[in-house]
């Protein structure tokens, strides 16, 4: 069974055919699938999906991009939502130095205060970094005492070294996405610097769609193609990386069978 560990099927891109969408993963061997929260909107609409579709499940928090918006109720509604037996992390939540649509001093702030909360929720964290691997090492390190139930690098797209640094740290988990499809992307390097048993597949739909449909919308049926393309990676059969990966996702969101 292939799982997505990483999704925005809340996302407005599939506000109206969300239905056709999820009709179709089971053709697709698509059995899992984790939404992922942005915002207390999204984190709502996510949870609403894990109601209505078996094999759905959501996580709750503040995306670095909409930090400057946060208000002390979202937080409180969040700790409500942690309460729903299919909300299994907290995230997607940490820095965003790329397009630094909040203050990256207000990023900081909110991201530190995000890890204390999941830890008290007794969550495992799910981590958006871009261009920000410095300041979210510093924020990680100096939080490692509230980091007591698993670390997932979403989308992760730092080097070799990074990943290693990062596991060797906090044990973390990495999951990969579509771009380990796109021409040099030269992520094999870094695939084989992680152990296996830390490794999941996602797609971050609508987002980063693998090849060869790059540019168009992107959903948990294609990720497939991200499988075989890390098989390929790892010179493992993808059926081998299907299981690998299903194992760990149900390890870091702890999905009892």
């Amino acid at each position: 069974m292939l799982k997505d560990a990483h999704a925005h099927l809340n996302d407005p891109a599939f506000l109206d055919d969300v239905d056709e969408v999820v009709n179709k993963l089971k053709d697709s061997g698509v059995g899992m699938v984790v939404n992922a929260a942005w915002d207390r909107e999204s984190a709502i609409k996510a949870m609403e999906l894990a109601e209505k579709y078996s094999g759905f499940y959501f996580t709750i928090g503040v995306h670095p991009h909409q930090s400057k918006d946060a208000i002390e109720s979202d937080f409180y509604i969040f700790e409500d939502l942690a309460k729903h037996e299919k909300c299994v992390a907290y995230g997607e939540i940490g820095l965003d130095y790329h397009y630094d649509l909040s203050p990256r001093d207000v990023q900081r702030k909110i991201f530190e205060y995000q890890l204390q909360i999941a830890d008290s929720l007794s969550l495992p964290v799910v981590l958006h970094l871009r261009e920000a691997y410095k300041d979210a090492n510093d924020i990680l390190s100096a939080n490692k005492n509230k980091l007591n139930n698993g670390v997932l690098l979403h989308c992760y797209s730092g080097s070799m070294e990074l990943a290693r640094d990062f596991y060797n740290k906090l044990d973390c988990y990495y999951s990969f996405g579509g771009a380990i499809t796109f021409k040099n992307a030269n992520k094999g390097d870094t695939l084989r610097a992680i152990p296996k048993n830390r490794i999941l597949l996602e797609t971050d739909c609508p987002y980063m769609t693998p090849v060869p449909f790059r540019g168009q919308r992107n959903d948990p049926s294609y990720i497939g193609l991200t499988r075989n393309k890390m098989a390929e990676e790892l010179n493992l059969t993808s059926d081998e990386i299907e299981e690998i990966t299903s194992q760990n996702f149900d390890n870091f969101y702890r999905i009892k069978k």
